[in-house]
């Protein structure tokens, strides 16, 4: 059932923010004038990503039922695993959801999910809990604009690639969480066996490496 209910919610919160997205519109992040040369090495998902995050939860604070959700809540720590918690018109069950970007068309590599601690303290409180990677694509404009070109709503238990990142503050990591295609669908639980012992793993490497 946890597996059925995870796709229905996907599905609504997928249907959700491709509405806030048409709302949304082109951003202007600056004017030509005061980009003489242009985007240069800014034209990356990071040099904007935390903007976006904010204009993303803002924007969903405000036409929150206009989209699907009758209730929000963003996080009020810069540390929680999740940017927002919401529930959807017509569901009793919240979701979590972490907001990503991404370039359209970028390469494919690795990339942070979550701190792996954090995700595991997240998890104890309550294994049932629905959580979602929200990667919005981004597009680069002449006139200083970026545009949210679509968005893949993918449920964090479902990642292929369970790895643990001994080197990088023990961060889950993933290169497969940008297409639903890849998605191995699984229970909350047995995603976080399969991510229990990833962390272990990594805690391992680090202390051989910090004991050599």
């Amino acid at each position: 059932m946890s597996i059925e209910q995870a796709e229905n919610l996907r599905k609504k919160l997928q249907e959700s923010l491709d509405k806030l997205i048409v709302k949304i519109g082109k951003i202007q992040i600056g004017t030509k004038e005061q980009f003489p040369f242009g985007w240069r090495k800014a034209a990356k998902g990071r040099t904007v990503w935390r903007i976006l995050e904010e204009l993303i939860t803002q924007n969903l604070e405000k036409y929150h039922t206009e989209v699907g959700i009758s209730e929000i809540t963003p996080s009020d720590s810069e540390v929680a695993v999740h940017d927002f918690h919401a529930l959807l018109i017509g569901e009793k069950t919240p979701v979590y959801v972490n907001i990503k970007s991404a370039v359209s068309g970028g390469k494919t590599q690795k990339d942070d999910i979550s701190k792996g601690d954090g995700l595991q303290a997240f998890y104890e409180e309550d294994i049932n809990r629905h959580f979602f990677v929200a990667t919005f694509f981004i597009e680069f404009h002449d006139d200083m604009t970026i545009e949210i070109l679509k968005c893949v709503v993918f449920p964090i238990e479902w990642i292929p690639d369970v790895y643990v990142n001994p080197s990088n503050n023990g961060n889950l990591q993933s290169s497969k969480y940008k297409t639903i295609e890849n998605a191995e669908k699984r229970t909350q639980s047995q995603f976080f066996e399969l991510f229990k012992t990833a962390l272990s793993e990594a805690k391992k490497k680090r202390q051989d490496k910090s004991n050599s």
